[in-house]
């Protein structure tokens, strides 16, 4: 399928998109956001690692939960996680990667075929764009989706838990909102700990190592009006930040905002 097929495939069946059709035209090559694709279904963050490296990084996840929740996890070398899609291959099917050398991102390829080992561990880790879609139920407006970019995403003087090489800041995701959002916003993304949870900071982004709220370190930046906050939550971008700060031999990762679609449902992340 060329990728002009995949991604009419795509807009006609945008209204409700499964995240099969999802996986299937991205694999296709189809490489846009998945802000807002497949509702109700589960994204990730991608980090894939040679399994000598996968020890440290699973201890650095569960030291720290709040950016790097891990939902999914493979076997040295099967680019296959059943338990998060029963046709989903690692390989292929996340719109575009980036691959990383001592700490370097050197390409974005959106297949990583060419790049399999039989000695890579790929996890998955809890995003974001899963509590959205509860704080959009409450009519709690998201301005990155309104303004159809990315989430605006920051490293910050905020530092993570060493495990073994890994070591770094910490790379938060912002959402302007007005007071009573960002209160009622708290309450919410407090029941999805298994996708970041509740905010880490809100307001005075100075005070978080971030110069320039309108220069994100990834992303897209997004308009704050005068009557709103600032509010950041941990992201699952971290391990991009902490991969070049211990110039890791080798990684993929996915690109910021480019995520993997499963076949998991948000609603059964929240915890009541």
């Amino acid at each position: 399928m060329t990728v002009f097929a995949a991604e009419q495939q795509f807009h006609d069946a945008e209204a409700s998109v499964p995240s099969h059709q999802a996986r299937l035209a991205y694999r296709a090559g189809l490489a846009q956001s998945t802000a807002g694709i497949a509702p109700g279904c589960v994204q990730g963050n991608l980090v894939i690692l040679p399994e000598r490296d996968a020890a440290a990084f699973h201890r650095f996840c569960q030291l720290n939960p709040k950016p790097c929740p891990i939902i999914g996890m493979s076997d040295a070398g099967n680019p296959m996680i059943p338990a998060l899609g029963l046709d989903l291959d690692i390989r292929t099917d996340v719109p575009r990667y980036v691959v990383w050398r001592d700490g370097e991102a050197v390409e974005e390829p959106t297949d990583v075929v060419a790049h399999w080992r039989d000695d890579l561990v790929a996890f998955v880790l809890g995003c974001s764009f899963s509590f959205e879609e509860a704080l959009l139920a409450d009519d709690i407006p998201i301005r990155h989706i309104d303004q159809k970019v990315r989430v605006p995403m920051y490293r910050t003087n905020i530092p993570c838990a060493p495990a073994g090489p890994f070591a770094g800041p910490m790379v938060v995701s912002m959402r302007p909102m007005k007071p009573k959002d960002a209160i009622r916003a708290i309450q919410i993304t407090s029941r999805f700990p298994s996708v970041h949870g509740a905010p880490v900071h809100i307001g005075l982004p100075q005070s978080i190592g971030i110069a320039d709220i309108d220069k994100p370190d990834y992303g897209d930046p997004v308009r704050i009006e005068p009557d709103e906050l600032p509010v950041f939550w941990a992201c699952g971008v971290t391990p991009q930040a902490v991969i070049a700060a211990a110039k890791v031999p080798f990684a993929i990762t996915h690109a910021p905002g480019l995520m993997l679609v499963t076949d998991l449902k948000n609603k059964h992340l929240a915890v009541l």
